[in-house]
């Protein structure tokens, strides 16, 4: 157990050293993008193309022709198959990409696509199940608070006018915002001891899949560390969403110029840095979830660990926190050499055998005459 260890920092290394994780959900992030707008960028081309009124469009931004154009396209179809589908490629990429995350941070295996998805196929449903009950969670907890927060907005709609009534309604939203930050990090760390406890094998040699384990140890990892954790998450969510709101500010300037692609690339780059973010408050957890584990090894006993993408699990002897990397470990106590064959007695004549000297006659036996 390591308390000293900066969250920030050491969350930060993690994520750099495993980056290939990162780009990846980028990408993926982005081809399901570019299929949920394809149908609104055709829809678009129908409209523009055939008609005079866009003509402002072909040299900048207009607000009043995008409010006219966002009108017609209201009158389509709506969502079409392919954004649904992208939709739930995303989610299922989601559910892929996160735990060969978290399994290559825990354990420092390189981040190659091909761990990563099949540590998410190994974790898919267990993650599937914490998303549900974080969902419930959040349900029975924002809920009530949302419908406490309308009927304030409501009074102070009736009772505070101008500025002040929006700093008022603003500070409501940010206290929400706020239980549901601590919310988020705590199945963030349930998302994590899910993988750490998955590394683990069963007496049958199957890993461990009881996400019902990791709800305490994540509870107390939080309980134990609330300020640095809270403070670390909220840090970055900070700079994430900054991050975002900048690149957000600069698109909008940019609007007006007659290339687009100067947007699309200071889009790009928010949305990166909020990516980055992201997985830099994952690396933070895992940080936490490694100096509180949520199983050590007894003095003098062994516990097997599974990595994906080795022949055999690995037996660890340890006093302290297993450390989830994997290592060939050779038995210690080789097998005996074989014994030396036994060979007849030699004579000891010639033992006393001097070089060069001519040896004495020995009499014949008289029985063998």
């Amino acid at each position: 157990m390591n308390e000293n260890r900066s969250l920030l920092f050491h969350g930060l290394g993690l994520t750099l050293r495993r980056l290939p994780a990162l780009l990846w959900a980028f990408l993926f992030n982005f081809v399901f993008s570019a299929l949920t707008v394809a149908h609104i960028a055709g829809s678009i081309g129908k409209i523009t193309d055939t008609s005079l009124a866009a003509e402002p469009l072909r040299h900048g931004f207009d607000l009043g022709t995008m409010i006219l154009l966002s009108f017609k396209l209201n009158e389509g179809t709506g969502l079409s198959p392919n954004s649904g589908v992208s939709i739930l490629l995303y989610l299922a990429t989601y559910f892929l990409i996160v735990p060969g995350t978290l399994l290559c941070y825990q354990t420092g295996i390189p981040a190659r696509l091909s761990t990563i998805l099949q540590a998410g196929l190994m974790h898919f449903w267990r993650f599937v199940r914490i998303t549900v009950l974080a969902g419930l969670v959040m349900a029975l907890i924002l809920g009530p608070l949302f419908a406490i927060y309308s009927r304030y907005s409501a009074y102070v709609d009736d009772h505070i006018v101008g500025r002040p009534g929006v700093i008022y309604e603003l500070l409501a939203l940010v206290a929400i915002a706020l239980v549901a930050a601590i919310l988020r990090l705590y199945f963030d760390l349930v998302e994590v001891y899910t993988v750490q406890l998955g590394l683990q094998l069963l007496a049958s040699g199957k890993p461990d899949r009881r996400v019902r384990k990791t709800l305490l140890p994540a509870l107390r990892a939080l309980r134990r560390n609330f300020g640095r954790s809270y403070l670390t998450f909220l840090f970055l969510s900070f700079l994430g969403f900054g991050a975002m709101g900048l690149a957000a500010r600069f698109s909008i300037h940019s609007l007006a110029q007659p290339r687009v692609w100067p947007t699309f690339l200071i889009t790009q780059a928010g949305l990166f840095l909020m990516l980055l973010t992201r997985f830099w408050q994952r690396g933070a957890e895992t940080t936490l979830s490694l100096d509180y584990p949520i199983l050590e090894a007894p003095i003098g006993r062994t516990r097997a660990t599974f990595v994906p993408n080795e022949p055999a699990p690995v037996s660890t002897i340890s006093a302290a926190p297993i450390p989830f990397t994997h290592a060939h470990v050779t038995d210690p106590i080789p097998q005996p050499e074989p014994s030396t064959p036994s060979l007849p007695e030699p004579d000891p004549a010639i033992y006393h055998h001097n070089p060069g000297s001519t040896p004495e006659p020995v009499d014949p036996d008289p029985s063998e005459l």
